[in-house]
């Protein structure tokens, strides 16, 4: 989950004089795939070999369509983004639970993004670290805490780092990655899974055989947010879906060919889910004699990973904090904004939550095992996001056909129910362990998986609007005729 620059634009006079600013639909499918397009997950999808273009297509068809549409046709009809559609469709305070479930997400999202992090370094330093619990929770804790002074400060840089990770530490590594794996083949070499016709589908042993694919759903979040720029298109009902479908293969691409790259060289039992991308490297390099590439690469990875992380930690707590200022969600505590305009005391908590995640990998056993079970989390917590939204577009088409839309989704009610049932779907899996790694028991796995939808999800919200006080919205915003009802 990247963000872009802004786009160029080519600027024409109407015929009122009003200056209109345009951007083609290729522009918007490149800006589209730049902020959904990762390595981070290929080890993940690896582990099924060919049957991985099977796993990235399906949710691309039932998930990543749906929301890139949906969220075309909401952005094209209100500004403000996911609270200003679920609350206009289905009140504020199922607006509140959309945006703290988008922020909410990040508590176990950071764990798990830096124990990538921890093990791909792992690699620069000794790899035999990869897997250490106590190592990579100094990591997820120190590195946590640095980019919370750092984005603290205000830092101009850190709005540029994210077109320097897509490049420096997604398309580069990418396409060396796939090159090697092409011409590991080309010289007669095994590949390590089978790529024969009979293994396009997975093997089915039951639903936990599958699990693994709803790590897709996480990879493809982030789809609907540049359907803020479809007003920007010279025909938007014509150039929008152009645009989609184009990011849509070159996301899948990006997707698909390093995984089976990956799945060439690494038998799938030996895979990490943290370092699988540095293992199918450092495998490669070797073969041809130039191991301290290894190293270069995974100072590249690492990066690309601090520049994504740096460019989100405070935007979706700043966003979050707005909100709260204008609607009273928030003690006026977590209200406070910085002299750099940081919402740093909002951030400190999400960091206490962070630390004491990170040092459970401390306590494990396997750090895949651990990495799983947080990503799992994050995925059930952003879901329940985009539920709201695929009822919202819904709603919102029903009660509010007159306004003007600059994107209109064909059959919505189809389109936004297969979405809707999509995310149910997947948000059930993720309560099943999956076959490929030991989680430990089962009361265990569903004791971490559903305490942590649960707490940070669904109560933490459901809390803060039980509690909230007329007194909590900023002075800025409070109406002088009176309070606002908070139940309003």
């Amino acid at each position: 989950m990247t963000t872009t620059d802004k786009p160029e634009q080519a600027a024409e006079v109407g015929d009122d004089g009003t200056r209109r600013q345009f951007i083609s639909w290729v522009t918007l499918g490149l800006m589209t795939t730049a902020s959904v397009a990762s390595l981070r997950p290929s080890p993940t999808m690896a582990i099924y070999g060919l049957a991985a273009i099977f796993l990235y297509l399906l949710p691309a068809i039932v998930f990543l369509l749906p929301t890139a549409l949906v969220g075309a046709e909401l952005a094209s009809g209100w500004t403000g983004g996911i609270y200003r559609w679920v609350s206009e469709a289905l009140g504020k305070p199922l607006g509140f639970v959309a945006v703290w479930c988008q922020f909410a997400m990040t508590i176990a999202y950071y764990p798990s993004l830096l124990a990538y992090v921890a093990s791909t370094f792992a690699y620069v330093i000794h790899p035999s670290l990869a897997e250490n619990g106590l190592y990579v929770a100094i990591v997820i804790v120190v590195i946590y805490w640095t980019g919370v002074w750092v984005s603290s400060r205000g830092t101009k840089t850190v709005a540029g780092l994210s077109s320097f990770g897509l490049i420096v530490g997604t398309l580069v590594p990418g396409v060396v990655l796939v090159a090697l794996g092409i011409v590991f083949l080309g010289q007669g070499n095994p590949s390590a899974a089978p790529m024969t016709a009979d293994h396009w589908l997975p093997p089915w042993t039951g639903l936990a055989s599958l699990v693994l694919i709803v790590n897709n759903f996480l990879s493809y979040a982030g789809m609907e947010m540049n359907g803020v720029h479809v007003s920007s298109l010279r025909d938007p009902r014509g150039e929008y879906p152009k645009s989609i479908f184009l990011a849509t293969g070159l996301v899948l691409l990006i997707f698909i060919l390093p995984a089976l790259a990956i799945s060439w060289v690494m038998p799938a039992k030996e895979l990490s889910l943290t370092a699988g991308l540095m293992q199918a490297f450092q495998a490669f390099f070797d073969h041809f004699h130039v191991g301290w590439m290894t190293k270069v690469v995974g100072v590249m990875l690492v990066c690309a990973a601090l520049g994504g992380m740096l460019t989100w930690l405070s935007g979706p707590a700043k966003g979050l904090v707005l909100l709260s200022r204008q609607e009273g969600y928030l003690p006026p505590f977590l209200q406070k904004f910085n002299k750099y305009g940081v919402p740093q005391n909002v951030m400190v908590a999400q960091g206490v939550l962070t630390t004491l995640i990170g040092v459970l990998y401390a306590f494990s056993d396997s750090v895949s095992s651990q990495y799983w079970m947080f990503s799992v989390i994050t995925i059930q917590i952003y879901l329940v996001a985009y539920l709201l939204m695929f009822v919202a577009v819904v709603v919102l088409r029903r009660t509010r056909p007159d306004v003007p839309r600059g994107f209109v989704v064909p059959a919505v009610t189809i389109v936004a129910g297969v979405g809707f049932v999509a995310s149910v779907l997947a948000l059930v899996i993720g309560f099943v362990p999956p076959d490929q790694y030991d989680t430990g028991p089962l009361w265990r796995y569903l004791l971490v998986v559903g305490g942590g939808l649960l707490l940070l999800g669904i109560a933490a919200p459901a809390a803060f609007l039980k509690f909230r006080k007329p007194s909590w919205i900023h002075p800025d915003h409070r109406d002088p005729a009176g309070p606002v009802d908070p139940a309003a």
